[in-house]
């Protein structure tokens, strides 16, 4: 089932999951967020160390991150992308990323069949929201991009519940791939096709289920 969505002009900012008894759900991100992170502790410390605001320079990554998935999403749409309401700062940062998506383009046949589309798990009672559903030289792809410094164990967690998604959704695909794309001149991008994520399901629904109790908990 798609879920239903609450879309900004120009580009997705906040997606609301519902089952189809309107019962609303969590996000596959929020589920995974119960997880500690480590790489992320030891970025917030640096930024201390530099006297920065970690939560500012956390933001501002976010919107740049955001912006470069929608320049991606409208370059596979064939669409002219409106990036008035951001600052020129982060579009040049968002278009370094577009151009190294642009140079893993050029290495591959890529033909989209679904993009930035929101799914619902009515077995598991968990959405997501894939970027990418298409053919890839040939092959049934699922592709995550991502815009960060590295490739982190909660990306392959991720991936594993939006291959749930679309098994729902009667979608297979051959090929499940995730494409770091740098936000630097000289950092391009990083492929890695994932394999079997049999382990990283049994993750994600460890920590759906303890999601779910400390809401009851909450909830009292």
């Amino acid at each position: 089932m798609i879920a239903t969505e609450e879309i900004a002009q120009k580009v997705r900012i906040h997606t609301v999951y519902k089952l189809a008894c309107g019962d609303r759900v969590p996000s596959v991100t929020t589920v995974i967020g119960i997880l500690n992170k480590p790489a992320l502790l030891q970025w917030a410390w640096e930024m201390g160390t530099q006297e920065l605001d970690y939560k500012a320079v956390r933001d501002r990554a976010g919107d740049i991150g955001t912006l470069a998935h929608y320049f991606i999403l409208c370059d596979l749409k064939g669409e002219r992308p409106d990036s008035s309401e951001y600052s020129q700062q982060d579009i040049e940062k968002a278009k370094i990323c577009l151009i190294h998506y642009w140079d893993w383009v050029r290495e591959h046949r890529v033909e989209p069949i679904m993009l930035e589309t929101p799914l619902i798990s009515e077995q598991y009672r968990f959405g997501g929201t894939i970027d990418f559903l298409g053919k890839v030289d040939g092959q049934l792809t699922l592709v995550d991009f991502k815009t960060g410094k590295g490739i982190y164990d909660e990306f392959l967690i991720q991936l594993s519940a939006y291959e749930q998604l679309l098994a729902e959704a009667k979608q297979f695909p051959e090929v499940t791939r995730l494409l770091r794309i740098g936000r630097n001149k000289d950092d391009h991008f990083e492929e890695r096709i994932t394999g079997k994520l049999d382990k990283q399901w049994q993750i994600f629904l460890h920590c759906l289920g303890i999601y779910n109790l400390q809401k009851e908990v909450r909830n009292g």
